[in-house]
C-alpha cells in the first residue's frame, strides 16, 4: 500500500518513500495542551470532481481488500509466529535497505543497501489539514494522530510530541487539488528539496495513497526534519493505515520486505496498522547499541543481540497482538 519511492542525495540527503500522524508526547506518553484540536475554523471549501472520483475509487479498493481478509488490525496471532533471527534479518532489510534508487532525473525499483538513519534529536510533529477537509475529519485524525504518536513515543523511547508551530516533522492531509500545488509549501519546510521530490508529491500516483520524505543533511544518518503527506480522499482504515505507515517509516524503517511477517512493512497489504513485530524494530532501532550511519554488516551482530534479548533469548517465538 505504501511503497517506498527513493532515498535521494541532494545537499545532503532525502529518502522519500510512498504508499501506505496531538497533546505534546514524550516517553512517558504525557500530553500537554498546546497540541488539543484545531480550534473550529470556516466551512471547508468546495472539492473538485476529481478529488471526490478519486474518494469512491480509494473506497472501493478497501471494501476488496477488507473482502479478501486483508488491511488486518489485529496485529497477528498464532498465524503469524517469528523468531529472533527472523525479526533481526527483518530489521535489516527494512531500516538498512531502500527499495528505490534514483539514476538522473528518474527513480528507479532496485534493492540497495543504505545506512542506518534515524532521529537524534526530539521529533516535533505538525499537522496541516488542507482548506477543503471538513471539521469532522480533523477531529478524527488528530485524535489518532495524538494516539499513534504516544504510541511511536512508548515503543521506540525516543521522544515524539505534537506542536502547534515550530515543528520538524510536518503531516499534510490534503485533497487531490491542494496536493498538487503543495510544492512551494514543502519548499519552504526544506529549501534545498530537489524538483524530482517535489514531482513525486505533486504528481503522486493514485495507486500511492500517502508519501514521507525524510531529510538527512549532513548525509550521515541523521534525520532533522520529514514531511508526509496523506490523501484526504482515503477511507477511514486507509486514512490510518497511512498515519501508521508513513510516521514509522519517517522514524527510520524505509523499506519493506516481503519476508516481513506480521507486518506493515511488506506491499502484500495483509496488515493495515502497526504491529507487535513493528513495535519490536522500533526498538531496534532506537537501541542506543546502534548508531546512525551504520552499514548492515557493522549492525547485523548488533542487531541479533538485541532480537535475541526483545525475545527472551533463544530459541525464541513469538505471535502477532498489540503489546
Amino acid at each position: 500500500m505504501h511503497r517506498p519511492l527513493a532515498h535521494i542525495a541532494a545537499s545532503g540527503a532525502l529518502a522519500l518513500l510512498a504508499g501506505c500522524a496531538p497533546p505534546v508526547i514524550g516517553p512517558d506518553g504525557a500530553g500537554d495542551p498546546a497540541a488539543r484540536p484545531p480550534a473550529p475554523r470556516d466551512p471547508p471549501s468546495a472539492r473538485s470532481a476529481e478529488s471526490f472520483r478519486l474518494e469512491q475509487y480509494y473506497g472501493r479498493i478497501e471494501a476488496g481488500f477488507l473482502a479478501q481478509g486483508l488491511l488486518r488490525t489485529d496485529g497477528g496471532g498464532p498465524d503469524t509466529p517469528f523468531t529472533d533471527a527472523m525479526l533481526a534479518e527483518n530489521f535489516i532489510r527494512i531500516a538498512l535497505f531502500d527499495e528505490f534508487v534514483r539514476i538522473g532525473d528518474r527513480l528507479v525499483a532496485r534493492q540497495t543497501e543504505s545506512r542506518l538513519r534515524r532521529w537524534e534529536r526530539p521529533v516535533r510533529i505538525e499537522v496541516h489539514f488542507g482548506e477543503t477537509v471538513g471539521p469532522e475529519a480533523i477531529a478524527r485524525d488528530s485524535e489518532a494522530i495524538s494516539a499513534f504518536a504516544a504510541r511511536l513515543a512508548r515503543v521506540s523511547g525516543h521522544p515524539v510530541r505534537t506542536v502547534r508551530s515550530g515543528g520538524n516533522y510536518h503531516v499534510f492531509i490534503l485533497h487531490e487539488d491542494e496536493r498538487r500545488g503543495i510544492g512551494p509549501r514543502l519548499r519552504g519546510i526544506v529549501p534545498q528539496l530537489s524538483d524530482i521530490a517535489v514531482g513525486q508529491i505533486e504528481g503522486l500516483d493514485r495507486s500511492s495513497y500517502c508519501a514521507v520524505l525524510a531529510v538527512d543533511p549532513a548525509n550521515n544518518g541523521v534525520y532533522t526534519r520529514a514531511i508526509a503527506v496523506i490523501r484526504a480522499e482515503n477511507p477511514d482504515l486507509f486514512r490510518l493505515s497511512c498515519i501508521h505507515e508513513e510516521l514509522a517509516q519517517g522514524l527510520g524503517l524505509a523499506n519493506d520486505s516481503p519476508a516481513a511477517r506480521p507486518s506493515i512493512f511488506n506491499d502484500d497489504e495483509e496488515f493495515a496498522l502497526l504491529t507487535t513485530h513493528d513495535e519490536l524494530l522500533l526498538r531496534i532501532l532506537y537501541d542506543p547499541r546502534l548508531s546512525p550511519g551504520m552499514t548492515a554488516a557493522e549492525a547485523r551482530p548488533i542487531v541479533r543481540e538485541i532480537a535475541t534479548e526483545l525475545m527472551g533469548g533463544p530459541p525464541a517465538t513469538a505471535t502477532g497482538g498489540t503489546i
